[in-house]
């Protein structure tokens, strides 16, 4: 039954499998290459041989046009005979036929015409190979080089593709090798709007090249076209620069949202906040780590795995942080400030000693590497999930702030610490469960983080500064001025960078927003309230 079943498995392969000839007669073909009646008799084996749409066939066209098909003078057997040695015209398998006696073969001749001949066929066979793939870059090549010798066996494989894909690249290779044909100006012009239809830089590139090279009306037709390419392109330029910005201000709103609530609530200069970030990607690399050496299949749900621990790691720091030390300095901001900031160096150091002072690699999971295009726009699967997770973790807090009896007790004490706690609302448990809460905030912050860079004692220390100015500008403790303000922040430092550089264009923001707080005080976004304290 086994042997029935793998029977009518091969019957079935062999009649799904394209039509190309049978190995054994592609040897009697190329034997007539021995028998060809001049040059015509050689293109017309040349054309039997491209016919049968068998890449084989391959070895045997590029060997006659290097000139090294040559055939047995006894028997008219084909061989391919270089560097002493005689190769089967088919497979290209050393043959032993005796080759030190130069008379034995003769050379089949051939000429420019042929060898143009021979290089469309060449392109015919690839382009009616069974691998999409093949054909596909079949067509890249024929459109990048412009290859006019290509044209006829452009037009058979475009009648008889069935892949629009495929189909799609070999009608723009055709508008190319139009371009470089001897076709009249009508038809190459259609074969320019063709090309401009893709819009992309390398339809400019080719446009370009050949603009020099003509004159008249083509000449007026591929300057119009490119004209309209370089603006559409400016186009897409800018809005690459934009989602560039979005995606940085996603990693910004992520890393400085949870400061914007422990700094808005508490008024605390946390400088310890980058290190929480740091905790949440050494977590991320411990789980991973783990996973590897225990369960490898689990490996795709490693950040989901890293989330909750993250969360519970940084935020436990923070609350021992909170109910230790930083309790005993509010009222004194730069205490506050001095005493994170010893905290921090403590971290860190604390890292190199568990983890090492190098950079650890945390891997990406397959649903998040890779890229896919958006007509221009080139986005990246990772940006684009830290994105869509930033938006998240907004609307989650968000939501906790607004429609929770622990955020109105947070909002409270926000608006009037006094007040809130003549009203029996317990400020210390406020205050210790939002430093707890920003500080998980940017431990999962760091579980985003670790997918865009490699993981360091230092990594916090890259968006300190970052999420102070998001906070400053966006307004202090206001969730949706910090939402405005990292998103402000990243699009404008993506404008600025190609024209000033990534450092001055840091300084430029800086400047900036010094002088915006010297006419707002409290930021974009102000808090509102009878006794807002400052």
């Amino acid at each position: 039954m086994t042997r029935i079943l793998a029977l009518i498995g091969l019957l079935f392969a062999l009649i799904t499998t394209p039509a190309f000839a049978d190995r054994a007669t592609l040897g009697p073909i190329i034997s007539e290459f021995a028998t060809a009646k001049g040059f015509k008799g050689v293109e017309v084996v040349i054309d039997k041989l491209a016919a049968t749409g068998d890449p084989e066939v391959g070895n045997a066209l590029r060997a006659l046009s290097a000139g090294n098909l040559r055939f047995r003078r006894s028997d008219g057997a084909v061989f391919i005979v270089t560097s002493g040695q005689a190769l089967d015209p088919i497979t290209r398998e050393t043959v032993d036929v005796g080759t030190d006696d130069p008379e034995k073969f003769k050379k089949v001749r051939v000429k420019n015409s042929i060898r143009r001949k021979i290089s469309a066929a060449l392109s015919g066979l690839t382009l009616m190979s069974p691998s999409i793939d093949r054909r596909l870059r079949a067509a890249s090549t024929i459109f990048e080089t412009a290859d006019a010798s290509a044209l006829e066996a452009l037009e058979v494989a475009i009648k008889d593709e069935q892949n629009q894909d495929v189909k799609a690249a070999f009608e723009d290779a055709r508008a190319s090798a139009t371009l470089a044909s001897g076709r009249d100006d009508a038809d190459k012009i259609t074969a320019v709007k063709h090309i401009a239809a893709r819009g992309d830089r390398e339809a400019l590139s080719l446009l370009s090249r050949f603009e020099g090279q003509s004159e008249g009306e083509l000449k007026s037709a591929i300057a119009n076209e490119i004209a309209k390419i370089e603006s559409s392109l400016a186009i897409w330029a800018n809005a690459q620069n934009i989602w560039y910005g979005i995606s940085l201000g996603s990693v910004l709103l992520l890393a400085a949202i949870g400061l914007a609530i422990t700094f808005g609530v508490m008024g605390v200069i946390n400088m310890a906040h980058g290190e929480m970030v740091m905790l949440g990607a050494y977590t991320t690399f411990a789980v991973q780590e783990f996973i590897r050496a225990t369960a490898p299949e689990l490996f795709g749900w490693s950040l989901a795995i890293a989330l909750p621990l993250a969360f519970l790691v940084s935020g436990t720091v923070g609350l021992i942080m909170e109910r230790g030390l930083i309790r005993f300095l509010y009222g004194r901001p730069l205490e506050t400030l001095l005493a994170t900031w010893g905290v921090s160096l403590i971290l860190q150091q604390t890292v190199r000693s568990i983890f090492g002072p190098t950079n650890r690699e945390v891997g990406n999971p397959d649903w998040m590497s890779g890229a896919f295009e958006l007509g221009q726009l080139s986005i990246t699967w990772n940006r684009l999930w830290i994105f869509v997770f930033a938006m998240a973790v907004f609307a989650a807090l968000f939501f906790i702030i607004n429609r929770t009896s622990f955020g109105l007790d947070m909002r409270a004490v926000t608006q009037n610490r006094r007040m809130a706690g003549a009203m029996g609302i317990r400020t210390s448990w406020v205050d210790a469960m939002t430093f707890a809460l920003g500080s998980g905030i940017a431990g999962i912050a760091g579980v985003a983080l670790s997918q865009i860079g490699n993981v360091s004692p230092n990594l916090g220390q890259s968006y300190i500064i970052d999420s102070f100015l998001v906070v400053v500008f966006g307004g202090v403790g206001n969730l949706w001025g910090t939402l405005v303000g990292a998103m402000s922040l990243g699009i404008i430092n993506k404008f600025l960078e190609p024209y000033a550089g990534a450092v001055l264009g840091k300084v430029i923001v800086l400047i900036a927003i010094i002088l915006f707080i010297q006419k707002r005080p409290r930021g974009l976004f102000a808090l509102k309230g009878r006794a807002v304290e400052s």
